[in-house]
């Protein structure tokens, strides 16, 4: 396994002190989100600082983009960075897509598998594998003449992530996808009866093994050599197990475990405004579930117990908040990344 950091929005001076730190520990890359700004720039100031790192997007909303642009964007990266960059995509939910992006959202899952049909598309047209001729069901393209076509590089095998939670969305990734991105609100009951078989079924359908699909995992891990060491980390695990936790649909995410209702309990606090009490809602046994805990000699063996096997890399949820606030984090998430290689 290899382990990267989750890098939120922020300006390019931070990305490129935080790429730096990251590649000069030996952590293996980054992934970045797509929040209040978009990836791309910062994803360039990090290849531009930090060359031998491996970069993704974490991933990049789909929709508000036509897949000609997405696979324009990602071809450039591919290129400019050696064929260290792949493309994490998603959907985003109904309200930001409509209301906020100004796209189709309908169909979802469905529109999900023919956007990546249709990048993929893009990239052997890129490559002079094939001409411009995608005919799907969102998505049509059949114009790209040779003064209009990316100029040719040695890395056109762009590798396709998406994010998936439920069963549906995880035997889609299985069949058209190179990975996943597992939500951070997981437990391994989650992994083992729901996401692997699903990922199972999507890669029967097309008739390739289940190794082919990576896993890339975001973890909340919540390191220190005492309590008190580990308190800020595991304050903001549990708020973010909170956040997430208070979406309905992954209720099951706790209903799965017995922590039935706790779902519509955080629910209720947020539209109240109760950030506290959705933090303190979440007790040790629910962070057991869905963080790895422990003094930070402990976390590798803790992260390889819980993942060898299944996930090809581990994203740090926290990791960037450690980076900015303590100069031995660097070293000890090098430690780990070694570790668990």
């Amino acid at each position: 396994m290899q382990l990267d950091i989750m890098k939120g929005p922020s300006s390019w001076a931070h990305t490129a002190r935080v790429a730096r730190a990251v590649s000069g520990a030996g952590l293996a890359g980054i992934v970045f989100t797509e929040t209040t700004q978009t990836p791309w720039m910062s994803l360039a100031q990090a290849a531009s600082v930090a060359p031998e790192l491996q970069l993704s997007t974490g991933i990049a909303v789909a929709f508000p983009r036509s897949p000609m642009v997405t696979a324009a964007i990602a071809w450039e990266l591919a290129g400019n960075t050696g064929g260290r960059f792949r493309l994490g995509l998603g959907t985003q939910v109904r309200a930001h897509v409509e209301r906020r992006y100004s796209a189709e959202f309908d169909h979802p899952g469905p529109r999900l598998r023919d956007y990546v049909r249709a990048v993929r598309a893009c990239f052997d047209a890129f490559a002079g594998r094939a001409p411009l001729a995608y005919d799907g069901e969102f998505y049509r393209m059949s114009l790209l003449p040779d003064s209009w076509r990316p100029e040719q590089h040695a890395w056109p095998d762009i590798k396709i992530d998406v994010s998936a939670v439920g069963d549906w969305m995880c035997a889609m990734a299985g069949e058209v996808a190179d990975g996943i991105h597992v939500h951070p609100l997981h437990s391994l009951p989650y992994l083992e009866n729901r996401l692997l078989p699903a990922v199972t079924q999507g890669c029967a359908r097309a008739g390739r093994p289940v190794s082919d699909v990576d896993l890339i995992v975001p973890v909340f891990v919540v390191g220190g050599d005492t309590a008190a060491d580990r308190a800020p980390l595991l304050r903001r695990a549990k708020e973010q197990i909170a956040f997430y936790g208070s979406t309905r649909n992954y209720a099951f995410q706790f209903d799965d475990l017995g922590f039935t209702g706790l779902s519509a309990r955080l629910n209720t606090l947020l539209k109240a405004g109760d950030l506290d009490g959705m933090r303190d809602a979440i007790t040790d046994d629910i962070v057991e579930q869905f963080a790895v805990v422990g003094r930070w000699d402990d976390i590798p063996d803790a992260l390889v117990s819980r993942y060898a096997g299944r996930a090809a890399r581990l994203v740090s949820y926290l990791a960037e908040e450690t980076i900015d606030t303590d100069p031995l984090a660097p070293a000890r998430w090098g430690a780990i990344a070694r570790a668990i290689a």
